[in-house]
């Protein structure tokens, strides 16, 4: 057997496009998607146009949204500072739009991801990736290394499966990867391209500032990259201390 590359240190799921990511012991993964994953969106009520944080001033404050999902696996977030609510619903719909100052709404992409009692409007997903997204320590490292100053935070980023590896200088691992299998558990995956960076790596969240050197260092030493996508060969459950292996 090939000796592990490292141990899975975080796991996230994204219940919301661009909200805050919901911190998980164990996550469970599909072929095309980790269970709870990417099931709403948060549009302007005016237009229908989905939160792009990455594009436009005015969503910068999103990912400061919490978000879970709840044991029945219905969606509950919070502004700061306000408790949770159940949402998609009025009262959620109206403690988000006070809190960005322009009238905003939060819908599913797909009817059953809100439950029957569901009637409101739908939106469109604004990109499906592969399932998952991986990031290694190392390569945070590798960034820290670059920009000392700034914090290598891996909200910045959004990733499914932060695995802990040791640092290599000068590399960030995973991006040489592509192609390669992994086992990360029981969990099959094949690297199937880069994670280019945009915009939404620069932006604050609690515990750290807007930092503009984050996304300028990665694409002068990573041809814009952090992390890797990844295609699932075998689904499994993936549960923090798994070790990730070649195949």
């Amino acid at each position: 057997m090939q000796a592990a590359l490292g141990i899975v240190s975080e796991l996230w799921r994204y219940p919301a496009s661009s909200l805050a990511g919901e911190r998980r012991e164990t996550i469970s993964v599909d072929i095309e998607s980790i269970k709870g994953d990417r099931m709403f969106g948060l549009v302007d009520a005016s237009d229908n146009e989905i939160a792009r944080p990455d594009r436009d001033a005015k969503w910068h404050k999103v990912p400061r949204i919490r978000t879970r999902l709840s044991p029945a696996r219905e969606l509950e977030i919070a502004i700061p500072g306000g408790g949770w609510l159940a949402a998609p619903g009025i009262e959620s719909d109206r403690a988000v739009s006070a809190y960005l100052g322009f009238e905003a709404s939060i819908r599913p992409f797909r009817r059953e991801s809100a439950g029957p009692d569901y009637s409101g409007p739908l939106t469109a997903e604004r990109y499906r990736k592969a399932p998952i997204h991986l990031l290694t320590t190392a390569s945070l490292a590798r960034l820290k290394a670059l920009h000392p100053e700034g914090t290598a935070d891996p909200r910045r980023f959004r990733p499914n499966i932060v695995v802990d590896m040791a640092a290599i200088e000068g590399s960030f691992p995973e991006t040489e990867w592509i192609g390669r299998k992994l086992a990360v558990g029981d969990l099959l995956l094949t690297i199937s391209e880069p994670c280019r960076r945009c915009g939404f790596t620069i932006i604050a969240q609690d515990g750290f500032d807007q930092d503009p050197a984050i996304l300028r260092n990665l694409v002068r030493h990573n041809s814009h990259n952090l992390g890797v996508y990844c295609t699932v060969d075998r689904p499994a459950r993936v549960e923090v201390g798994d070790a990730m292996r070649f195949l």
